[in-house]
């Protein structure tokens, strides 16, 4: 059987972090077998699945690079791919299992069912349906069908036995069939539940493996019964387990972004995110650091952990520095520029480019680029205050100020050659190591100790700005 692996969101939100990891152990798994993936939209929760959220979850996936061989926006074979346009195909299977005794019409009111529910907690007892409509005879069914009264079909579950779900990642999981009752499959709008539409669906995309949360698992012994009710071959199932935040419960919204595109918003690159998500669960050794076409060549389902993976914001950054450090000038640039120029208005590109440059190594979200980079753009910058003390409180240092001021005004060319041979000439000539030169040099350019390499910043800056900065020091902090 060929490999197609889909995933199936339901666009009641954005595509989290949970599903995104969903998204890509189907996505590795379908391309590591050379096998098919398949993106479909389950969308038949009509009071919360909205356009924009299907909007969402596919920029999600295109901005993580997941692409889809089947599903929206490209088609294919099994088709349509978005549940709502496949009501008709689920309103036949209903009526199949119905002509072959395994589904009825159940016409309890809401009422009713709250009422059985209570009743089976007094009596505690599992607060599942009692199979009441079972029992009606076909005269009874008939008469309630054109009296009009609003009906759901439920599907008959076998009284005895067990369902065992062969999961790939948790070994066998059985379920006692008398735990679970006789579930709905179809609404009484002639909407499908989720469980039946994904079973049907699943059935006829001719799905090999699925792929999902482990939340999930309690779901599965319903799919395997309806497809051993219409005598269908079972897929495969692989559930993960769940993501924690840092204090050990399931991740939400409270331990920061869960969005895919918030995290795009926040400065981190897509292959960092990607890179970081395929480690919540999954490892190949002792390698932190993956390029694309090695989780595919590395990726396999045996590699998934049975325990819950632990989100941690300080590992995604560290991942996002390298990945930062890594990726092509030009690039950065482009990621950077428009920041730059929101936040201190246009400037000439070469002029960001080298800006932008003298941080390559040092970003560990993009957006950084702009309260690090502030003396670059701004002369309204603030001095360290302790700084201040440490080499603005010296007769000495504003002297070596003073020399220094001189002799890069006297500078030329002004490059950074002859400005590195400027600061060790003066260090050689007061008898001062480097740094003593440095240290007060870079608080009067740009107020911090904290900076690029002396020599990239004084060039970046240029002489004009270089020496107005430098006399605007020493006249502020003469003690």
């Amino acid at each position: 059987m060929p490999i197609r692996v889909r995933f199936a969101p339901s666009p009641t939100g954005a595509l989290h972090i949970g599903g995104a990891r969903t998204a890509l152990y189907s996505w590795l798994y379908a391309r590591s077998q050379g096998g098919v993936f398949i993106l479909r939209i389950e969308d038949t929760d009509r009071e919360r699945s909205t356009v924009d959220s299907t909007h969402s979850i596919l920029r999600g996936m295109e901005w993580l690079g997941l692409d889809w061989d089947e599903g929206p926006n490209i088609g294919g074979n099994y088709g349509p791919y978005y549940q709502t346009e496949r009501l008709h195909i689920y309103k036949e299977f209903a009526e199949q299992l119905i002509k072959e005794g395994k589904a009825y019409s159940c016409f309890c009111t809401p009422e009713e069912l709250e009422k059985k529910r209570k009743d089976a907690a007094a009596r505690k007892e599992a607060p599942k349906y009692d199979n009441s409509c079972r029992k009606l005879s076909e005269a009874e069914i008939k008469s309630k069908l054109e009296g009009g009264i609003s009906k759901v079909i439920r599907f008959m579950l076998p009284p005895i036995g067990e369902t065992i779900v062969h999961d790939l990642i948790r070994g066998d999981v059985v379920f006692q069939n008398e735990v679970l009752d006789d579930f709905v499959i179809l609404k009484s709008d002639g909407f499908p539940t989720y469980n039946f539409a994904c079973a049907i669906d699943d059935h006829l995309m001719e799905i090999s493996h699925v792929i999902r949360g482990d939340d999930h698992l309690s779901n599965t012994p319903r799919q395997i019964l309806l497809f051993q009710a219409f005598g269908w071959k079972i897929p495969k199932f692989a559930h993960l387990p769940m993501i924690l935040g840092k204090d050990k419960t399931r991740l939400s919204k409270r331990h920061g972004a869960t969005s895919v595109i918030d995290y795009q918003a926040m400065g981190y690159l897509p292959e960092a995110v990607l890179n970081y998500i395929v480690k919540l669960g999954w490892g190949h050794g002792d390698q932190e650091i993956f390029s694309r076409q090695e989780l595919i060549d590395k990726f396999t389902l045996k590699g998934i952990s049975k325990n819950p993976a632990v989100f941690d914001f300080d590992k995604l950054n560290w991942l996002n520095g390298k990945y930062i450090r890594s990726i092509l000038p030009e690039r950065l640039v482009d990621l950077c520029e428009p920041l730059l120029i929101d936040a201190y208005g246009n400037h000439d590109i070469n002029y960001i480019r080298k800006v932008v440059l003298a941080f390559h190594d040092r970003l560990t979200l993009i957006p950084d680029i702009v309260p690090l980079s502030r003396y670059f753009f701004t002369d309204e910058f603030e001095f360290d205050q302790a700084a201040i003390e440490k080499y603005f409180k010296s007769a000495e240092n504003i002297q070596l100020l003073a020399i220094l001021k001189k002799q890069l005004a006297e500078l030329e060319p002004f490059d950074h050659s002859s400005i590195e041979a400027v600061f060790k000439g003066l260090a050689q000539e007061l008898g001062k190591k480097l740094g003593e030169i440095i240290h007060p040099a870079r608080l009067a350019l740009t107020g911090t100790l904290q900076s690029p390499p002396m020599y990239d910043v004084v060039e970046i800056l240029g002489k004009e700005k270089v020496v107005q900065r430098i006399g605007k020091a020493i006249k502020q902090c003469i003690p």
